[in-house]
């Protein structure tokens, strides 16, 4: 039987946890009229009781000095779990209200803010070619937000593009959190706690009652969001950004698919060409990140 190389593996991998994530969101939009911030904290939870678990044996097997957290790192860690809160619930906030590959598309422009929010935090320089990518993406999410005067309308998808600018400024966090030498788990610990505490006040106040299929299907979820974080960890383990992160993009044709058998949702001919300009930005960036590390 022939070994797999490491880039395939990043390869499966990371379309794995575009699966998982996909699926989370039809697990959440299956879970019917319980307010967004309740769905996020029984996702959050989910990842929270596994990181704890991992953290526990990590602690166990190489030292708690593993676990501890650089002094330096803790303002980042409440920037990454506070922008990282924003996009979960705006993304969950987006699922119930748009269709499954909408809310998608508007959380993938999450790497094209966090080129932006790194010049921020690391000073690392934007070349041209990105800033065209991000310019032009920009531009493609506006055909799927499609900003209105009805204000209902458009709060929705306006919420899933505000969800996809925190996840990026959360994952420009992340990568700096990398250069202090932050264990990874104890990132993914603190946000899931950070998150469930911005919702236990609404869960205290106004806690919506729950059928053995809804917390099932909130269970599910949690479940998918965990397996997604864990593969795409492992993708970035055997391969590089560069080489692999384009792949992650087929969950907008898991969306689309699963919408479509679960819910009848298809998008409209804005929308697909708001993902075709979003995914042709997205590879016009991995294809010039490519070459040129190759040729540095």
């Amino acid at each position: 039987m022939t070994k797999l190389s490491s880039t395939t593996k990043g390869i499966l991998l990371i379309i794995t946890s575009a699966f998982c994530f996909a699926m989370m969101a039809v697990f959440v939009h299956l879970a019917g009229d319980i307010h967004f911030v309740q769905k996020a904290f029984f996702r959050n939870a989910v990842a929270f009781v596994i990181a704890l678990v991992l953290i526990v044996r990590d602690a166990k097997v190489n030292g708690i000095e593993s676990v501890r957290v650089p002094k330096a790192a803790w303002i980042y860690l409440v920037l990454r779990a506070a922008t990282g809160s924003l996009g979960v619930f705006g993304n969950f906030y987006a699922i119930d209200r748009i269709v499954l590959s909408d809310a998608a598309i508007l959380n993938k422009m999450a790497p094209f803010f966090a080129i932006l929010f790194s010049f921020v935090l690391m000073r690392e320089r934007i070349k041209p070619v990105p800033l065209i990518a991000i310019t032009v993406a920009f531009c493609g999410a506006m055909l799927i937000v499609k900003p209105s005067f009805d204000f209902s309308k458009t709060l929705p998808t306006l919420a899933g593009f505000i969800g996809g600018m925190g996840a990026g400024f959360a994952y420009a966090c992340v990568r700096k959190l990398s250069t202090l030498k932050c264990n990874g788990k104890i990132v993914v610990l603190f946000f899931s706690c950070f998150s469930m505490m911005l919702s236990v006040p609404y869960m205290i106040a106004n806690f919506n009652p729950m059928t053995l299929q809804q917390f099932l299907f909130l269970c599910g979820a949690g479940a998918s969001a965990a397996g997604g974080q864990f593969t795409i960890t492992a993708a970035y383990y055997h391969a590089p950004a560069r080489d692999i992160s384009i792949y992650d993009y087929s969950q907008i044709i898991f969306s689309t698919l699963l919408g479509l058998v679960f819910f009848g949702q298809l998008p409209d001919i804005y929308s697909f060409i708001g993902y075709l300009i979003i995914i042709a930005m997205a590879l016009l960036n991995f294809l010039w990140n490519k070459r040129n590390v190759v040729k540095s």
